[in-house]
């Protein structure tokens, strides 16, 4: 990353975590009873322990690009970053992928334990709707309704949720590219895509730039998945920040196992490609969506 976009993401990765320490606060809101503080200190451990911010910065920019960058626009990302939050605490559990360490600590579980840390999970999923209908989001309820919809649509049973289980069944089991897509355009694709469709909403966007930014993160979800597969294959645990090698210890699907790191590498450049071209109508506007996309490809860690 260059240092100007390196720069811009810390700038973008405070404000986030400004709102989200807020949405975590300890006191009990209007229309709660009380929020134990065992359960909100796993909620916070397992949401403002660093990480790239990268789908939530995905909110901002697409409403951005579109003219609208306000507290609205950051809480609409912070609920999507809830439910991201919420499904890495669960993908840590024993029963899912057993980690030990998240972006270098402890994992939720290990830092609590099993039980809490499903609550943890629980709370910040149902948190999210909370806040992404708030009247703060957008002034027309139906705007809020719609973002609402398709967040659960993206997190559940037809997209994260639903992308995890199909992942789960896949273990050990020889599986088509055309069965590996489904797959990951559910598990990890759905919800950077919501990312960018979401921004676009929210912004009040055409039907037909709300499209083009929702093929674009179609795109960069796929970019984003086999980037990660390929660290998952080069990287060291040290600079990952959590184990790895784990796909295939595990047995996992995935396009790199399919394809090998070679022609991993060249769909990264082609997918990297179409999302330059999918940008291209907004020109400047579009630098930092651009920069990112680079960014999602050629990233580290």
């Amino acid at each position: 990353m260059t240092i100007e976009l390196t720069q811009h993401l810390s700038e973008q990765g405070a404000r986030i975590e400004t709102v989200l320490k807020h949405i975590l606060d300890p006191a009990a809101i209007s229309g709660e009873i009380a929020r134990p503080p065992r359960l909100v200190d796993a909620m916070r451990h397992g949401a403002l322990n660093g990480g790239k911010r990268l789908r939530p910065i995905l909110v901002v920019e697409a409403a951005r690009l579109f003219g609208r960058d306000d507290d609205g626009v950051l809480q609409t990302a912070c609920a999507l970053e809830l439910i991201h939050c919420y499904s890495l605490i669960h993908d840590d559990l024993p029963a899912m992928d057993d980690d030990d360490l998240r972006r270098g600590q402890p994992t939720v579980h290990k830092a609590f334990d099993e039980a809490t840390a499903i609550l943890a999970g629980d709370a910040l999923l149902t948190l999210a709707f909370d806040v992404v209908g708030s009247e703060t989001v957008h002034d027309d309820a139906a705007v809020r309704l719609r973002l609402s919809r398709e967040l659960s649509r993206a997190a559940g049973v037809g997209g994260m949720a639903g992308g995890q289980m199909l992942d789960l069944e896949s273990e050990h089991r020889d599986r088509s590219e055309t069965e590996i897509r489904l797959l990951q355009s559910m598990k990890t694709g759905a919800l950077l895509r919501y990312a960018c469709r979401s921004g676009a909403i929210v912004a009040d966007a055409s039907d037909d730039d709300i499209d083009r930014l929702t093929r674009f993160g179609e795109v960069i979800g796929l970019a984003f998945q086999l980037a990660d597969d390929l660290l998952d294959v080069e990287a060291s645990p040290e600079v990952m920040g959590k184990a790895t090698g784990k796909d295939a210890e595990a047995g996992k699907a995935t396009l790199v196992g399919l394809w090998g790191a070679e022609k991993t590498h060249t769909e990264l450049k082609t997918l990297l490609q179409e999302s330059e071209q999918l940008l291209a109508p907004y020109r400047e506007n579009a630098r930092t969506l651009s920069a990112l996309a680079d960014f999602i490809v050629s990233r580290s860690n």
